[in-house]
C-alpha cells in the first residue's frame, strides 16, 4: 500500500517562490540567508510532497512547471498573509519586496526610471532592479518578473500588454551637416555613413526593419547601446537612426527628411500571469503603462527640443 504524500511545508513554498523569482538556487539562497545546499534539499522535499517536479531547466536558470506554478500561487498567498501580519497599521497599503524587469536602454532611462522613482516616493520599501537589453521576448524569463521589448512578442504562457509606440528618425549634428551638407533626398542620405545597431548582433526583427529605409547606407559606427548611437551622432560619426524622444533632447541634433524617413515601433510588456498577481509587480506595470501613455507625444517625436 502506497502511503499518501506529506502535506507541503509552508517554509518550502516560500523557498520555491524565491527560486521562481530569481531563477537560480544560489540567488534564492542569498536572498533568504540560506546556503545553496539547503535550498536544493528543501526544493527536493517540496517536490516529493507535491508528487512531481516544480522546476525545469531553462536557458539562464530555472522555470516553474505547471505544478510549480500552482504551488507558487499558494506560496504568494502565504507570503502576503505573513507580510500583513508583520506590517504596522500605517503600513497596510505599503508595497514591499523586489521587482525585477528588463527593458531597452531608452525605455529604461526615459520611461521606467522616472515612473518608478515617483512610485517609490509613496512606497519606500519597494525595490526595483532593471536589466537593460535590446532583445526579443524570451520564452523563459527566469529571474525576471516581466520584460519590456520592441515589437509584438510571440510567446507562450505569458500575457502581452502593449505600452505604446515610439518613432525612429534620421538625425545629424549641426556641425556634421555644416561640414558635409544636409541631404535633401533619401538617395543623398545614403551617401552618408550610418550610426545604428550592429547588424550581426541585432536580435530584434523590428529594430532591423528601419534599415530597409536606407538599404545602401554603410554603417560607420555600430553599438548595442542606443545612448552610444546618440552620442556618436552628436560627435559627428555619421547620421544616426535614433529614437526621436531621445534625439529631441539635444538641440545640436537636426532631424533629416522626417516625412520620408520615419519608423514607428511598439513597446510591449511581457509577463507571466502569476507575476502580475503580485501587488508590487502589478503596481510597477501600472505606473509604466500610465507613464508611457502620458508621454505619447514625446515618444512619437512630436515635442520640441527639451
Amino acid at each position: 500500500m502506497t502511503s499518501a504524500p506529506l502535506p507541503a511545508n509552508p517554509d518550502d513554498l516560500i523557498i520555491l517562490l524565491a527560486v521562481a523569482r530569481t531563477g537560480r538556487y544560489t540567488s534564492a539562497a542569498e536572498h533568504l540567508g540560506l546556503n545553496h545546499t539547503t535550498v536544493s534539499r528543501r526544493i527536493t522535499a517540496l517536490e516529493n510532497s507535491l508528487g512531481g517536479r516544480a522546476f525545469s531547466r531553462a536557458p539562464g536558470g530555472w522555470e516553474l512547471t505547471d505544478l510549480g506554478r500552482k504551488a507558487a500561487a499558494v506560496a504568494e498567498r502565504i507570503e502576503e498573509s505573513l507580510a500583513g501580519l508583520n506590517r504596522a497599521p500605517d503600513e497596510a497599503d505599503q508595497l514591499t519586496g523586489v521587482v525585477r524587469m528588463s527593458a531597452t536602454d531608452g525605455f529604461s532611462a526615459f520611461v521606467a526610471a522616472p515612473a518608478i522613482a515617483r512610485l517609490q516616493q509613496d512606497h519606500p520599501k519597494l525595490s526595483v532592479e532593471i536589466v537593460t537589453a535590446a532583445r526579443r521576448a524570451s520564452q523563459h524569463r527566469p529571474g525576471l518578473d516581466f520584460e519590456v521589448v520592441v515589437g509584438r512578442p510571440q510567446v507562450n504562457r505569458a500575457r502581452s500588454i502593449r505600452l505604446g509606440s515610439y518613432v525612429l528618425g534620421l538625425y545629424g549634428s549641426r556641425d556634421y551637416l555644416a561640414k558635409h551638407g544636409t541631404p535633401d533626398t533619401v538617395r543623398a542620405a545614403m551617401n552618408h555613413p550610418l550610426v545604428y545597431f550592429i547588424d550581426s548582433m541585432l536580435q530584434v526583427d523590428d529594430l532591423d526593419a528601419p534599415r530597409r529605409l536606407l538599404p545602401a547606407m554603410a554603417t560607420a559606427l555600430g553599438s548595442t547601446n542606443v545612448f552610444v548611437h546618440v552620442e556618436a551622432t552628436r560627435a559627428g560619426a555619421g547620421l544616426g537612426l535614433l529614437p526621436c524622444f531621445m534625439a529631441n533632447q539635444h538641440p545640436d541634433l537636426v532631424r533629416i527628411l522626417p516625412e520620408e524617413l520615419e519608423e514607428r515601433l511598439g513597446y510591449w510588456l511581457v509577463a507571466r500571469p502569476d507575476s502580475l498577481r503580485q501587488p508590487a509587480v502589478a503596481a510597477v506595470v501600472d505606473v509604466l503603462r500610465r507613464e508611457a501613455r502620458s508621454r505619447e507625444a514625446e515618444l512619437l517625436g512630436r515635442t520640441a527640443h527639451g
